[in-house]
């Protein structure tokens, strides 16, 4: 069952995640449950180095579908506690050979939900999570705070290296028909024609023009048709829009909407980069990057990291050598009062949410910024404005209060 706002206006209001509406929610049976042996447990490495186990189970069947397989989260999902330290499942860890509870989490995903310690067996050890990436041998940390044990191998780490490559390709990055993850596997540990870094996607063709005995149609799977039309897409993506390309280059903790509130902001790759690589912390560049309204610290952090890793930049500057990237189109301009100007909001406003005043002013064509600088041209202070106000002040922002605020856009 999905149960819904039934006023439109109320719907507005309450608007929308990057993904899912506020004003709707579902309501669905409780998942089926069904026991099983836990085979073993195994160790993927994603496009960002995390380290996540796999519950390799002897196969059963859980509304309707036969399962072997389920995610168990990190180690301390293993070891029976939260990412506070707190106990789950009574406290009991897992183990291998253990009799596991199994559902289907939202009818979809696979999970553990429980052990049974009477099937438990003699000598059953604790399971020891690894600490070195099981791919490519470096160290594997876990930061402070972190529930994810990650590679710092980088580019080096094959499995990091193909797992970006999938991302790269994907539906909302570059979207390219016919080079999907099999194909990527496939090219990955081709030989003759091999794809290590996103730019080997774009010579594609021209080595395959060049190497007469080994030509992508003589392959498996791929005939002079087919090959034709793999090199015509990727073609056809050497043009694309900037919020795609900053999406597609995978760093971490930038996903699809992150991708567009930077494209948005900075309007051109050249902006873009640039920006981001002078961004040092306290620096301008760093000050206008955590100003923009859902990027703080940690992602601004990560997209510092990946532009000032040698490695890393110089696979983007190699891919982006080979592509156009379409600035972001300016919107219509907008006629009201706070048209182009800079606003900060801080405080409890009383007459409407945060994200209402915020989607308001954006609405009239104003940039709402998280934090003030000296480019801010007005800080909008409700009950309780602290560091933000204070900033104001020091840097001669104007500071108005809501009720001016809506007397001001009318």
């Amino acid at each position: 069952m999905v149960y819904k706002v039934d006023d439109l206006g109320l719907q507005a209001r309450l608007g929308f995640r990057s993904s899912t509406p506020r004003w709707a929610l579902a309501h669905k049976f409780p998942a089926e449950l069904a026991w099983t042996e836990l085979l073993g447990i195994d160790i993927q490495v994603g496009r960002t180095g995390a380290l996540s186990p796999v519950a390799r189970l002897k196969p059963v069947t859980v509304g309707g579908v036969v399962v072997s397989n389920a995610t168990l989260h990190n180690e301390d999902y293993i070891a029976g506690r939260d990412s506070r330290g707190q106990p789950i499942r009574d406290g009991k860890d897992i183990r291998i050979g253990d009799w596991v509870q199994v559902y289907r989490a939202g009818d979809v995903i696979p999970k553990v939900a429980d052990v049974d310690l009477s099937y438990r067996k003699d000598g059953a050890e604790h399971y020891v999570f690894p600490d070195k990436c099981p791919e490519c041998g470096s160290e594997a940390h876990r930061e402070e705070g972190d529930s994810v044990r990650r590679c710092t191998g980088g580019l080096i780490c094959p499995a990091q290296a193909v797992e970006r490559l999938k991302h790269l390709v994907s539906r909302n990055a570059f979207d390219i028909e016919g080079l999907g993850a099999k194909q990527v596997e496939m090219f990955f540990n081709d030989s003759h024609l091999p794809v290590k870094t996103p730019a080997d996607i774009f010579t594609l063709a021209a080595r395959d023009a060049a190497n007469p005995l080994q030509k992508l149609r003589n392959r498996d799977g791929f005939g002079e048709v087919s090959a034709a039309k793999l090199f015509a897409a990727i073609e056809a993506r050497r043009t694309i829009p900037l919020d795609r390309l900053i999406f597609a280059l995978g760093i971490r903790h930038v996903g699809e909407v992150a991708a567009g509130l930077l494209a948005r902001h900075y309007s051109t790759w050249e902006a873009f980069e640039s920006a981001v690589t002078a961004a040092t912390p306290g620096s301008d560049a760093w000050m206008e990057l955590t100003s923009i309204n859902g990027v703080g610290d940690v992602m601004a952090q990560s997209l510092v990291d990946a532009f000032q890793n040698k490695a890393e930049r110089a696979a983007i500057d190699a891919l982006v050598a080979h592509l156009t990237v379409l600035p972001v189109q300016s919107r219509a301009p907008v006629d009201s009062p706070v048209a182009g100007k800079i606003v900060v909001f801080t405080g409890t406003l009383e007459k409407m949410t945060r994200a209402e005043a915020k989607a308001r002013a954006e609405a009239l064509g104003a940039k709402v910024a998280g934090s003030v600088s000296a480019k801010t041209d007005l800080v909008v202070a409700g009950p309780g404005a602290g560091s933000k106000a204070k900033d104001a002040e020091r840097l001669g922002v104007t500071i108005i209060d809501e009720d001016a605020w809506l007397r001001l856009i009318g």
